[in-house]
């Protein structure tokens, strides 16, 4: 398939509790609502309320690892709690940002665990498959997308360029460079050998992108530039926050797309490929997008 553009996937990351480390994995099979086991868990508050690194820092620190049957959680202080992938406790009905959703409450254990490491009132929840969390039509263009607990759409996408960029200002402004885990990607694009590289933020110009898999063509679709919060603020390593990072994106990535909002990275769509499965050094095309 003709292409303007040719990467590879560099990285891929899943975030199995939202707000949470991330983990990064060679391997991960897509469904509809993004790689498998993206934000399936999120921790509420006494009401249900989502909880997030910008409230409680301390989340970066809780590492999760997955496993085949159980999920392992581990922070500083903290014995490990394990979370069995196949089972559930009570219905529940939580908030993550404006939508209600149908949830199962992950037990007494697990709520015990993260109040105590949080040091307030919180539990573990896990989305319930039935429901349908659809993304924003306004930016999907009326294809009705899925998302469990992400912040509202299935992939972020982001380029080594764009990082390796980001850095260089931040390095000649006197700041150390951060890492690719400040931004929360679940699939990072590389250069392809023997292709021209990648320039900084090209993901922002793209149609759809096709990643040839074993199993056929994966088609995903950026859709909505990703606004950003003080999360990239937060060193993941220390879950301390200082402004260098957002202070550096108000210098060049004002976006006019989303009202003046700093941007870094692209919200995408599943279009195909739903139980395919993406690898790092997968190869990826796509054609600019021309308005």
């Amino acid at each position: 398939m003709p292409s303007d553009l040719s990467a590879v996937i560099s990285r891929l990351y899943v975030y199995p509790v939202k707000s949470c480390a991330g983990v990064q994995v060679q391997e991960a099979i897509l469904t509809e609502t993004g790689l498998e086991f993206d934000r399936a868990w999120m921790v509420v508050d006494s009401k249900g309320e989502f909880l997030t690194q910008r409230e409680l820092p301390r989340m970066a620190l809780i590492k999760p690892q997955l496993r085949h049957h159980d999920m392992v959680l581990r922070a500083p202080g903290m014995l490990a709690l394990h979370i069995a992938l196949d089972q559930v406790e009570e219905p529940v009905r939580v908030r993550v940002w404006k939508d209600d959703v149908q949830a199962y409450d992950m037990g007494a254990i697990a709520a015990q665990w993260f109040t105590d490491f949080l040091g307030q009132t919180a539990r573990l929840v896990r989305f319930d498959p039935e429901h349908k969390r659809v993304c924003s039509p306004q930016w999907t263009g009326g294809v009705e997308a899925l998302n469990q607990f992400s912040d509202g759409y299935p992939v972020l996408l982001i380029s080594e360029a764009s990082l390796a960029h980001f850095n260089e200002k931040l390095v000649a402004a006197g700041t150390p460079a951060v890492t690719m885990e400040r931004f929360r990607p679940n699939i990072v694009l590389g250069d392809a050998v023997g292709a021209d590289g990648l320039a900084p933020h090209d993901e922002d110009r793209i149609d759809t992108m096709h990643v040839a898999t074993e199993q056929g063509m994966v088609q995903l679709k950026p859709v909505k530039p990703c606004p950003r919060c003080p999360i990239p603020n937060i060193d993941p390593a220390t879950a301390l926050s200082s402004p260098e990072v957002g202070d550096m994106l108000q210098t060049y990535r004002q976006d006019a797309r989303v009202n003046g909002a700093l941007t870094f990275g692209m919200n995408a769509i599943v279009l195909a490929g739903i139980d395919h499965q993406l690898k790092v050094g997968q190869t990826a095309g796509a054609s600019y997008l021309f308005e």
